[in-house]
This record gives structure tokens, sequence and C-alpha cells, in this order.
């Protein structure tokens, strides 16, 4: 989805382990990549970065606390 976004990947210095949100093990095992996005809600705009890795049919998992 980042790639078809024509988002530009910055590559982590060290891989980052990751378990899905059921705590098995993810397909890609690591996160090795992440994006600088802006955020839209309302009157609010943040700038985050987001992991990249494989969710399957969920295009992203927000963990923000003014959500």
């Amino acid at each position: 989805m980042a790639v078809r976004h024509k988002f530009r990947l910055q590559k982590l210095e060290r891989p980052v382990v990751v378990r899905n949100i059921n705590r098995t093990n993810n397909s890609t095992k690591f996160i090795t990549y992440q994006v600088k996005v802006n955020i839209y809600y309302k009157s609010h705009v943040e700038r985050i970065r987001i992991d990249m890795y494989d969710l399957g049919r969920t295009n992203i998992i927000l963990e923000i606390p003014w959500l």
C-alpha cells in the first residue's frame, strides 16, 4: 500500500521484531521500514511515523491518545 500511494519509505537502523495484535508471529517477522505521514482529524493535524509491515486485510492500526 505504501508503494502504491508513493510514500517515501525510510529504512530503520535496526529491525524491530513484530507480533500480530493477537500475539502470534507476523509473517514478515520484522519491521524494517517506516513512513512519515500527516494525520488530519477535524481541526487537528499531526505528523507521525508509521511502521510498515504486513497486516493482512487491515490497512492500518492507529494508537494515538488524542484519537
